[in-house]
């Protein structure tokens, strides 16, 4: 037999595809040959998989007298990266008959090397969980990856250091083994952040809108004079942030995996992106020739954070408003569309004019018209997406000088926040897509608030007086069931929705 099949697995956008590697030679000139749309590092791996083979102590391919033909099937998905090494030395060194296996439910992964060491691959999470879908149950792959494989469950891992590794294990005759990696537990570490809120002084007002944005998932704006903490209170906000849940890890982690921005082995926390504001459009939202996430898919289930807001440019601004609405990106180019999840707080923060010191006790340099001309750089429609804008005035230099710390009072606003999170996770139990307040749609809002005579009589008062616009008033809902939510109410009153109202409208805005 001059022909051998064995499996691999690749990611096309944040979807993952199982791929047959077919491996067949004739007897003839010798060459090598790789079909199956194969970008440049898939057709370079001819020369790296024939040193690896020598060097693993078996006969190179360059050697044989034969013409070797690579199949990667489906053959119209385009075949990116190094991580079909493995599965095509091991194809080929089973279509030669140097050794025997079978390769029925095994999937294989890894980049080798000029040595035959298997170099680490990114993407790995969703190229287990769709091997598991597909009823594979065995996987082969580099060791450094083996930790963020083993988040799936009902699959054998076997970290392997070299292609000289996974043959003598595959070899039933051999004694040397590779020991199973079995699912671990999440570990969350601790990690030390350079600011906290028991660092910032002053500006309670401004901490009392991020709690409420924490505990809801709502989207805040900062705006007040240079210097005065914004950018300091949103670099504070993660470390109020919950952990991610088990889902929300392996979702988060996937994301980071293929986008090829993973740090360490797994993301239990909240991401927390802060590009500046030159990012281009396609960085932001995602896009390219084939389509790859952008800062607001990186941003899932964490925090965007936008300095110098409207400074931005006004096309990346609008493009926030589909993933701020249905917190997902959809993207269309002409060699493929994807959606991307995006959901994620954002926080963005500005002056209140072009020199900064409109509305402070210094003076403003600005006409009016520069000031009317700063404001029209964020659009109505983004405005309309934000639920909270808060000013963030000068703080006391008497407060500055105070090098205590509030250690307690941020305790306190974290246990606030985790209890908050507990109740709208009973409300929501039955609704698996919706995990904060902010999640919900105008239908399900009806369906899982309750809104008394009393309240609404507030809320359609507030709304002829501010000629606020469905979103708007609906916004209005959540931001108040979040507030009794924090206060451990389980019914809406006036007061909330009054205090949801101050924070949704501002005269300096």
């Amino acid at each position: 037999m001059s022909f051998a099949k064995v499996s691999s697995v690749q990611t096309t956008l944040l979807d993952a595809h199982i791929i047959d590697v077919e491996v067949d030679f004739i007897r003839g000139l010798q060459s090598f040959t790789t079909v199956g749309l194969p970008d440049k590092a898939v057709e370079e791996s001819r020369d790296r998989i024939s040193a690896a083979i020598k060097n693993s102590g078996f006969s190179s391919p360059k050697k044989q007298n034969q013409k070797v033909v690579v199949s990667l099937a489906p053959a119209d998905i385009k075949k990116e990266g190094p991580l079909h090494d493995l599965a095509i030395a091991l194809g080929y060194l089973l279509a030669t008959k140097e050794i025997r296996f079978d390769p029925e439910g095994k999937i294989f992964l890894g980049e080798l090397s000029l040595d035959g060491k298997l170099r680490p691959i990114k993407g790995v999470l969703p190229l287990v969980k769709e091997a598991k879908r597909q009823g594979f149950t065995e996987i082969f792959l580099p060791k450094e990856n083996a930790e963020e494989a083993a988040l799936i469950d009902e699959m054998d891992i076997y970290p392997s250091g070299t292609l000289k590794d996974v043959i003598e294990h595959l070899d039933k005759e051999s004694k040397s083994q590779i020991f199973t990696q079995k699912p671990t537990e999440v570990v969350y570490d601790t990690p030390e952040y350079r600011v906290s809120f028991a660092d910032v002084k002053g500006n309670e007002t401004a901490k009392r809108g991020l709690e409420i944005a924490a505990a809801g998932g709502h989207n805040i704006a900062m705006y007040g004079p240079p210097g005065t903490g914004k950018t300091m209170l949103a670099r504070a906000f993660t470390t109020i942030l919950p952990v991610l849940e088990f889902d929300e890890v392996l979702e988060v982690t996937g994301i980071h995996s293929v986008a090829g921005r993973l740090n360490k082995a797994l993301v239990t926390h909240p991401p927390f992106r802060s590009p500046h504001h030159t990012a281009s459009y396609v960085s932001m939202v995602g896009g390219g020739v084939y389509p790859k996430p952008g800062e607001v898919t990186l941003a899932h289930r964490g925090v965007l954070f936008l300095d110098e807001f409207p400074e931005f440019d006004r096309r990346v601004v609008e493009a926030l408003r589909q993933p701020l609405e249905d917190n997902v990106v959809s993207i269309s180019r002409a060699k493929g569309s994807a959606i991307f999840p995006a959901n994620f707080i954002l926080i963005a923060s500005m002056n209140p004019c072009p020199c900064g010191n409109r509305g402070s006790s210094k003076e403003c340099v600005c006409t009016p018209i520069q000031v009317e001309r700063y404001k029209r750089k964020l659009s109505g429609p983004i405005i309309d997406r934000v639920d909270m804008w808060i000013e963030v005035a000068k703080v006391d230099h008497e407060k500055l000088s105070d090098v205590s710390r509030d250690e307690a009072e941020e305790e306190k606003m974290k246990e606030r926040i985790l209890n908050a999170r507990e109740k709208q996770r009973k409300r929501f139990k039955k609704h698996d897509h919706i995990k904060t307040n902010s999640d919900m749609n105008s239908r399900e809002l009806l369906e899982l608030v309750e809104l008394n005579e009393e309240v609404k009589d507030v809320l359609n008062d507030s709304a002829k007086l501010h000629d606020m616009s469905a979103r708007a008033y609906h916004r209005i809902i959540k931001l108040a069931r979040t507030i009794a939510d924090l206060e451990g109410e389980s019914v809406l009153t006036p007061d909330y929705v009054l205090e949801a109202i101050q924070y949704r409208f501002k005269e300096n805005v």
